[in-house]
């Protein structure tokens, strides 16, 4: 979801209104117009009442004073202030407590198509605690920054839900920038450590990830900056990287070694406590740091994913995005998690090997709730019809659209071939801040 097309020329104009069907309304949310426009009153109205209420549905070690304070003059806003709590409690602890120990959490569907994991609630947890623990014994603490340059594999959400375990920040860099650009932003961040993988695949090339990471880090020491560990995912099988000694070690020996156990406490983190560091794109300038506090992060990224998707149990839920934009952060990660669904994490691109690899994987895994960006929706229709006509895209309900405007063509195909005219879309803006 990263690219960007320059510019996109509409030629057609769409003025009809497009209704959910009646059967999607009788079981959805939020049923009507003015049930919503209710919402939103009361929103700006009693924020105390609103925000609040989706709050106390979430996990809290201490209950908040107040919910929000506003000082726009010196930038200054507070949430749930007070509250203490734990994101990535919330996320999995939480969900287990509510009896979903053995529901699938997290689907992986690497490119090559035999490479799927599948992870419980209980089956993760078991692995961010005992990468909590790794990070822990290498003296990561509350409050240190650790930067990750992960592709998109099972291992980049392991990571992130382990610095939340134990109050570390992440600064997540997409996977596919270059050594500069990673090596700008542990700069910023001050990451004295990295998480990294051997390389990944990407439309059937290899992508070297560790040499990458090695060039940034010879960058930063330049600039009198160390940086004192690197783990290595072994993403790449009989795909050998050199490494340092005492300096970088592979995540898997990490994570298999007995001095790690299986357990690790939620540290009780302040409402107002930091959470990650996600850098902007560079559109207007120099890549910018936004940092996200946790409380306020949560309860939203929570709501927005119930609402705007309307969540259901049982849903499997594919965001596209790459866990290195902020999208990634909120709805491949935090947000269907926070909400107890399944999340699909994808490796590959949409039209590799074949120009249906987005169809072939929603017949699959019988995905709910689809969520790609225009530039995805528009690559897919120069490859023709015929290819998701191919497919079973009976299991789908509701569609999303994010990353840019999306234009009349592209929704309307979006609609009548994908949703069979039958899928709501919901088209999101989003941005890092």
């Amino acid at each position: 979801m990263a690219e960007r097309e320059t510019k996109i020329t509409s030629i057609m104009e769409e003025t009809r209104k497009f209704y959910a069907p009646k059967e999607f309304v009788e079981r959805a949310r939020i049923k009507s117009r003015e049930e919503y426009e209710r919402m939103w009153r009361e929103s700006l109205e009693d924020p105390e009442r609103f925000w609040g209420e989706f709050a106390s549905e979430l996990t809290w070690f201490r209950r908040w004073g107040k919910v929000n304070e506003e000082d726009f003059k010196n930038a200054k806003i507070q949430w749930f202030i007070g509250g203490k709590t734990n994101i990535c409690y919330n996320c999995l602890d939480r969900q287990i407590k509510l009896g979903k120990a053995d529901k699938v959490a997290l689907i992986f569907q690497g490119e090559p198509e035999e490479d799927v994991r599948r992870l419980t609630y209980g089956e993760l947890l078991t692995e961010v605690s005992r990468f909590a623990n790794v990070l822990k014994r290498k003296g990561v603490k509350r409050g240190d920054r650790v930067a990750i340059y992960l592709p998109m594999i099972t291992e980049l959400p392991v990571a992130l839900l382990a610095c939340a375990r134990i109050g570390a920040i992440h600064t997540v860099v997409f996977g596919g920038f270059s050594a500069e650009a990673l090596h700008d932003r542990i700069l910023d961040a001050g990451a004295k450590i990295l998480v990294t993988a051997n390389g990944y695949y990407r439309s059937g090339r290899i992508v070297p990830s560790k040499a990458n990471a090695d060039r940034a880090i010879e960058l930063c020491e330049k600039k009198g900056h160390k940086i004192g560990n690197v783990i290595v995912v072994r993403r790449l099988k009989d795909f050998d990287v050199p490494m340092v000694e005492g300096r970088d070690t592979f995540f898997e020996d990490e994570m298999s070694s007995p001095e790690i156990e299986a357990s690790c406490e939620a540290e009780v983190m302040d409402a107002e406590d930091p959470l990650f560091i996600l850098y902007t794109s560079g559109t207007t300038g120099k890549p910018k740091g936004v940092l996200h506090t946790t409380g306020g992060y949560m309860v939203y990224v929570y709501l927005t994913t119930k609402y705007h998707f309307d969540l259901k149990d049982d849903d499997i839920f594919w965001c596209t995005a790459d866990i290195g934009w902020v999208t990634g952060h909120s709805y491949v990660v935090y947000g269907p998690l926070l909400n107890g669904v399944t999340t699909i994490v994808f490796e590959g691109v949409p039209t590799y090997p074949q120009p249906d690899r987005f169809w072939q994987i929603i017949e699959k895994y019988r995905v709910t709730v689809f969520y790609t960006a225009p530039t995805a929706i528009r690559a897919c229709m120069r490859e023709g019809d015929e290819w998701p006509m191919k497919r079973d895209l009976s299991s789908l309900r509701v569609l999303g659209s994010v990353g840019e405007p999306i234009n009349p063509e592209a929704w309307m195909w979006y609609y009548r071939v994908i949703g069979k005219e039958r899928c709501p879309i919901s088209d999101c803006y989003w941005q890092t801040e």
